[in-house]
């Protein structure tokens, strides 16, 4: 056998290392990412965590106890830049910051994101005030959402919600019924955007049809989450799908 000689880098995320925990019921979130992340030197790991089918507070409420160990599941050698907790419900129940402080029992150098934290930010930069509110859930898990804006300085104008409490339902809505949801939830009262919650729902060929159609931002759990974790790890990357929130 020849012993053959070879030299290393830094790895695949010459630009970027970026860290993903999804719902084990999630199957849309890793593929809206590759239309919302750059993959020239951005390597980007997933990582699943334990969650029910159901989406309840309660079932919510429980992935804390398993966020640590679903983090441990990443490569340990990786020097994440920014690690993002892929679920918009559950950030409203259990908190973002006990959600970083979990995450950085893991990777303490880590930045952390979710879609509650990454659409807080991306209101600011957008000086956004007053939004329509769509989501898949049942009415409580709604109204956390809508009272987690407002807490921030947020006024959610219309709240319309496909009020579906099972996450495989979820994932097969169809884009034309959210684009629809989209447009009739907007139109009810003047507000500033639009935010379509949870990453189960499939937003990736929505945000720039809807912008187009409304005459404002639209922004979805995944596309903020995708677009505050490049900011967080400095990357000014602004891929299409992302559409008004690309160019900020």
């Amino acid at each position: 056998m020849t012993a053959l000689a070879f030299e290393t880098d830094s790895g695949a995320g010459t630009r970027g290392t970026l860290g993903v925990i999804v719902l084990k019921t999630d199957e849309t979130i890793e593929h809206d990412f590759r239309f919302f992340l750059p993959s020239d030197g951005v390597a980007v790991y997933h990582s699943r965590i334990p969650f029910e089918p159901e989406v309840t507070s309660e079932t919510l409420a429980r992935m804390e106890h398993d966020l640590a160990e679903s983090v441990a599941l990443f490569p340990e050698t990786a020097a994440f830049d920014v690690i993002g907790y892929g679920c918009t419900s559950a950030s409203a129940v259990i908190g973002e910051a006990r959600i970083a402080e979990r995450v950085n029992e893991v990777h303490p150098k880590a930045a952390v994101t979710n879609p509650l934290s990454a659409t807080k930010a991306a209101f600011k930069t957008l000086g956004v005030k007053r939004i329509a509110l769509v989501t898949p859930y049942v009415r409580e898990v709604s109204q956390k959402m809508r009272d987690r804006f407002e807490e921030s300085g947020i006024e959610t104008k219309t709240l319309a919600s496909f009020e579906q409490i099972e996450d495989a339902v979820v994932a097969r809505i169809t884009p034309d019924s959210i684009f629809d949801a989209v447009i009739k939830t907007a139109s009810q009262s003047e507000v500033d955007a639009v935010f379509v919650a949870c990453t189960s729902l499939r937003t990736a060929k929505v945000i720039r049809r809807a912008e187009d159609t409304l005459g404002i931002p639209v922004l979805s759990s995944n596309q903020a989450m995708a677009w505050h974790m490049m900011r967080l790890a400095g990357l000014s990357d602004a891929p299409v799908a992302l559409g008004r929130l690309g160019s900020v």
